[in-house]
């Protein structure tokens, strides 16, 4: 997977800057990183969305999308990818690759010293008559 990422981080910088009129990513770096990140949040939701609703081909779709738009943000903040994976194993030494990182340092010291000992929080399931996606 991280070839991929990295592939399609290439190809997003090689597509900057192209043609807005024909290139979505040149139209994205165009209207800036509140655009890249408002369809960023909308991919997420739409993963969700189809998540909760059981639709495991909608999310596969819309998880693409999703990473596309992750990418295009990530280009323009700066970050590469290698980056993210650093993180990720940084937190994976600390806690787990499964867990997230607190965001107080006091509360990471607590898990960090817990997490030998530390038992699986129960996964919680959301309630998905309240969730329809709008488009």
């Amino acid at each position: 997977m991280t070839d991929s990422i990295e592939r399609l981080y290439l190809a997003v910088l090689a597509a900057k800057d192209l043609d807005p009129a024909t290139s979505r990513t040149a139209r994205l770096f165009r209207h800036g990183p509140s655009k890249m990140a408002k369809k960023l949040a909308e991919e997420a939701i739409e993963v969700v969305i189809d998540a909760v609703n059981g639709d495991a081909q909608a999310v596969v779709r819309e998880s693409a999308d999703l990473l596309y738009n992750l990418t295009v943000l990530w280009a323009s903040a700066g970050v590469r990818p290698d980056d993210v994976w650093r993180e990720m194993e940084r937190r994976e030494l600390l806690l787990g690759i499964a867990e997230k990182m607190p965001k107080s340092p006091l509360k990471l010291a607590k898990a960090a010293a817990a997490a030998p000992r530390a038992a699986r929080r129960p996964v919680v399931a959301l309630d998905r008559s309240r969730l329809r996606k709008g488009h």
